[in-house]
């Protein structure tokens, strides 16, 4: 990810006094509302609203985002909720930084803007993370023209992906349970963003070894 990039994304934030919501992701409430808490990889976790509702929830939460505006004001929020013990904020690039193999219940990811030279493998780091039995989410904006997004900015299509795409960089041995989908997108989201773009939606499990 480019400097110009980082500091677009920081600018962004500095430009209200919250960006986003503050709530979780749909998509996220809908899949892990009835997983058992753990440990999850939230990547991308901008302004912390599903790093927090997962940690409100008894998970323990490690929380990646390059730009620091948005994971202070994050870690803001978490101090402000008695959370600030259940997640760890991690400034780094993605398309740089590897999580720990093995080391989570849930890995999500929701609406990364993957311009990446590499993006297949920042989607093989992020599953590589996933332990036996836990669970990968990954949530983008479908793809196909440049869709707009209200107030803040516009998709460049280079950055957009789908479900399947992600599910191709998936070894079946490793992950027998793969679910992708589209889905209307959140109708308060919309509104508020200005962008009726469905989801693509990937959910898969790791397969527990055997023995």
């Amino acid at each position: 990810m480019s400097a110009i990039d980082r500091e677009t994304y920081d600018e962004l934030y500095r430009s209200a006094p919250a960006v986003w919501s503050g709530r979780a992701n749909r998509q996220l409430v809908v899949e892990a509302a009835d997983l058992p808490p753990g440990r999850a990889l939230d990547a991308g976790s901008g302004e912390g609203g599903d790093a927090l509702w997962l940690a409100e929830r008894g998970w323990r939460v490690t929380a990646v985002d390059f730009s620091p505006v948005a994971l202070e004001r994050a870690g803001r929020a978490a101090r402000a909720r008695g959370l600030d013990d259940r997640v760890e904020w991690v400034h780094a690039d993605l398309d740089s930084w590897t999580p720990p193999a093995g080391r989570f219940d849930l890995v999500t990811a929701h609406y990364l803007h993957a311009t990446w030279t590499d993006r297949a493998a920042l989607f093989r780091r992020l599953a590589a993370a996933v332990a036996p039995g836990g669970t990968l989410l990954v949530v983008g904006h479908l793809h196909g023209e440049a869709w707009g997004h209200g107030e803040h900015h516009r998709h460049d299509p280079g950055a957009l992906y789908t479900a399947d795409d992600v599910a191709a960089v998936l070894d079946p041995a490793e992950w027998p349970d793969v679910v992708t989908a589209t889905r209307e997108r959140d109708a308060g989201a919309a509104e508020r963003t200005g962008n009726p773009v469905p989801d693509t939606v990937l959910v898969a499990r790791r397969r527990i070894p055997v023995g």
